[in-house]
């Protein structure tokens, strides 16, 4: 048997291994295999468009021998801190003093553009809330944003400065269910609601948003609840609600409102009876930290406004992934019933950021500030009486070979937006600006002030913002002060002057 085996081992022919790697290349022939692959990729680099090809939303790019050959690193941007306060002294010769508010209101970086350069824009909105408490009522403002703005950030700078100048406390208005947390109050819902909202998620209705740009649909029972917010940096003046309005539409006149002060026990039931666009208010004889709201009926739930006593109220409305779009989805007469009703003495539009991806050339940035074009326009046809503020868009940051850099088109969608602001008689506030502008997000970023995603704000440069902000609006309401007991005649000689 074993002389068998070997018999037919020695008559076995092995093939040659199919996959026994081959002899090595010759050094020269490898060297000129890699001059010659540098050789084609720096022709490409020669020939290649500088700025790339675009292919629709695409943009196709190759790096250029420049970018090859010289290193790159993202330009710096210092941020500068003396934009946190601005102080005025006031001189005994008037038209020195004038002259430093023309520096100020005028030169300095992250001043406000106004319309006509009318530095009287605001004095009327200033004469109206300094009114507010002994006309009792409340001067709300409004402020529209996209995710900038949520958890009542940047908002809230603004209302410290106005309700400890006029008077007035709590949170503002806020949604019957709010999916996005906030410093300035706690609340919860349950019940029969349903969401529809213009912007997101949510069910669709044609027109019928209000001024929040959505709407909850009551259909049976529901219950609201606020509590005061305990977060430590949260003004004293936001944690408490004496003053408690519920805006609404009555589908079939059936909707009833039960308010509960749930320290105390005391409650009341209100009720119009009749369809259409009602409130239903309560004041309060001491301020609560908690309540409760009983809701019955058939109607379309607008916001409910948590105030406290008489003054100013800042409400923060953010539009998370908006572009601003909103208001002429909004009827007309809805909108202008629910300002009324709200007794809207400013509207601040905070958009843009949200649109600039995909602003990549002149058309897609022409459209954008068409729309936005249309809805200032809406807004100042439905309510003329409201003083319209817009801010731009803050500094964002795109890769471009293989640099951080400011998006191509954000300065020339910028330079719009504030040519259509004052174009329709609203004053234009330039984030970009206030930030450093080209490249500034970069030094925002390494300072903790913004995200990794180099496009929304840390914290602390929101609360930066909002400082600035609130600076500037501190600085023209030091100016009304100033001119409000001076002969127009006596300003415009003197102002001129200033300007010599």
């Amino acid at each position: 048997m074993l002389f068998y085996k070997k018999s037919i081992l020695k008559n076995i022919t092995f093939a040659p291994l199919k996959n026994r790697p081959p002899k090595g290349m010759k050094p020269y022939k490898i060297l000129i295999f890699i001059i010659l692959v540098i050789s084609a990729l720096g022709a490409i680099c020669y020939f290649y468009p500088k700025d790339g090809i675009t292919l629709g939303k695409t943009e196709i790019r190759f790096p250029s021998m420049e970018e090859v050959l010289v290193s790159h690193s993202t330009p710096k941007v210092e941020i500068k801190e003396e934009l946190d306060s601005v102080e005025l002294k006031h001189l005994n010769d008037l038209k020195d003093t004038l002259e430093q508010y023309k520096a100020v209101l005028t030169e300095q970086t992250g001043h406000f553009y106004l319309p006509n350069n009318d530095v009287t824009f605001f004095d009327k909105m200033f004469a109206r809330m300094a009114q507010a408490k002994g006309n009792e009522e409340v001067v709300r403002i409004l402020h529209y944003g996209d995710s900038q703005i949520e958890m009542d950030r940047i908002s809230n700078n603004i209302r410290t400065f106005f309700q400890s100048t006029f008077g007035g406390g709590g949170p503002g208005m806020v949604p019957v269910i709010q999916t996005i947390p906030s410093f300035a109050v706690s609340q919860y819902a349950s019940g029969a609601l349903t969401l529809y909202s213009s912007y997101g998620d949510g069910a669709r209705c044609k027109g019928n948003y209000g001024l929040m740009a959505k709407c909850y649909r009551l259909t049976g029972s529901a219950t609201f609840g606020a509590n005061a917010s305990r977060h430590k940096d949260t003004d004293p003046r936001v944690k408490k609600f004496s003053n408690i309005t519920l805006l609404y539409n009555d589908h079939n006149g059936n909707f009833s409102a039960t308010l509960k002060d749930r320290i105390r026990g005391y409650h009341e039931t209100q009720t119009n009876g009749q369809a259409g666009v009602h409130t239903c208010h309560w004041m309060l004889d001491t301020a609560t930290t908690s309540l409760q709201i009983s809701m019955q009926g058939t109607a379309d739930i607008y916001g409910i406004m948590l105030d406290n006593g008489y003054g100013v109220a800042v409400d923060n409305i953010p539009l998370r992934g908006s572009s601003g779009n909103q208001f002429t989805m909004i009827t007309d007469t809805l909108l202008r019933t629910s300002y009324q009703q709200a007794n809207v003495g400013m509207i601040i539009l905070q958009f843009g950021g949200n649109s600039v991806p995909s602003i990549y050339n002149q058309k897609s940035l022409d459209n954008y500030c068409t729309s936005i074009d249309k809805q200032i326009k809406r807004i100042k046809r439905c309510y003329p009486a409201a003083t319209l503020l817009f801010i731009g868009p803050s500094d964002m940051s795109t890769r471009k070979g293989g640099t951080l850099r400011t998006y191509p088109m954000l300065p020339q969608l910028i330079d719009s937006l504030r040519t259509i602001s004052l174009r329709n008689h609203a004053a234009y506030w330039d984030l970009y600006e206030v930030m450093g502008g080209q490249n500034s997000m970069v030094a925002w970023v390494q300072n903790g002030l913004a995200g990794p995603d180099y496009v929304h704000f840390t914290p602390a440069g929101a609360r930066k913002v909002g400082k600035i902000l609130a600076n500037n609006f501190a600085t023209m309401y030091e100016f009304y002060r100033t001119r409000k007991n001076m002969p127009k005649q006596q300003f415009d000689t003197l102002w001129n002057a200033s300007a010599k």
